[in-house]
């Protein structure tokens, strides 16, 4: 069946396009979305897997701006204030930890920087705006990028049943989602299921953890003695500070500014259903064991622990 459908491109075409509209019905939540991007993936094959990544990243920026229309300033304040010491602490112990664990299991130093910055920081950007301050190969991004997609992966099917069985709020969730998942398209995937109030503290809080991408960067650029100094910055988040800003003091436009987000929440899950499209077990395969032991090493610390500390105060 698989082989028939590799040689039907028009036939994977159809069943892409079906798919994606499926995904963008309410009977579809982020967390099914992207499992049935990666059982797409598997048995159907995606027609067009060299455009996924360019695809994917737009419509994440694009649908992440248009959350902001959804919020409030006041709210995201308090949300980020909350999170900042939790934000910076989690950071570099990540990156502390995972040169030692990196050490420990023999890693080469860029896979394992790359996969704490990674996992420390907001998964697949972080690592490429760190990726150039260490001369990473290709093979090196490949690895650190498909061991925190996967565990991205992992994180948006399991962290909201693991969020009802601790009974946290929709605060306490949002702020965990935000702390402990890599990919920001996984934080708000999770939130959204949560909850509004969720969503819009996880948002807020992992945006705000994005802006470490420019000093870590820097930092990298020093340690590794790197000559490539230019980063990539995050330029969508002035975006979505400036649609939240719109939506505070602009009441008038309420109900178009409503729309927009309900829209953008739909498009969020469409840009799942794609990243699902994108995994395959040969992806997985190619990772390694030991960098992804040390993805998952990584992982299970900072959600423990900020689990934890979330709980306590």
């Amino acid at each position: 069946m698989k082989q028939f459908l590799d040689n039907n491109k028009s036939i994977r075409v159809v069943i892409l396009v079906t798919a994606l509209v499926i995904s963008a019905t309410p009977f579809v939540n982020p967390p099914i979305a992207l499992l049935l991007g990666f059982l797409f993936a598997q048995f159907i094959g995606h027609p067009f897997i060299h455009l996924n990544h360019k695809a994917t990243n737009i419509l994440l920026k694009t649908s992440v701006v248009g959350l902001g229309f959804g919020m409030n300033l006041s709210a995201a304040i308090h949300a980020g204030h909350d999170g900042f010491l939790l934000t910076v602490a989690s950071i570099f112990t990540t990156l502390m930890l995972g040169y030692l664990i990196g050490r420990s299991l023999k890693i080469a130093q860029k896979t394992s920087h790359l996969v704490a910055s990674g996992t420390a920081i907001c998964g697949g950007s972080a690592i490429a705006a760190v990726g150039p301050m260490v001369d990473a190969s290709e093979k090196d991004m490949s690895v650190a990028l498909g061991t925190v997609f996967l565990l991205n992966s992992i994180a948006l099917l399991i962290f909201p049943p693991i969020g009802h069985f601790f009974k946290l709020t929709q605060h306490q969730f949002g702020l965990w989602s935000a702390i402990a998942i890599h990919d920001t398209s996984s934080v708000v995937g999770a939130a959204s299921t949560y909850g509004q109030e969720a969503l819009q503290t996880a948002t807020t809080v992992k945006l705000a953890r994005a802006l470490w991408i420019i000093p870590v960067a820097l930092l990298t650029a020093l340690v590794f003695k790197s000559k490539n100094r230019k980063i990539k910055l995050p330029w969508f988040i002035g975006l979505f500070i400036l649609a939240m800003l719109f939506n505070t003091y602009m009441p008038v436009f309420g109900s178009s500014f409503k729309f927009i987000s309900d829209i953008s929440k739909t498009g969020l899950t469409v840009t799942l259903f794609l990243i699902g499209a994108g995994l395959s077990f040969e992806k997985i395969k190619s990772v390694g064991w030991k960098p992804l032991a040390l993805g998952v090493a990584l992982w299970i610390f900072i959600s423990v622990v900020s689990l934890v500390t979330i709980r306590a105060i």
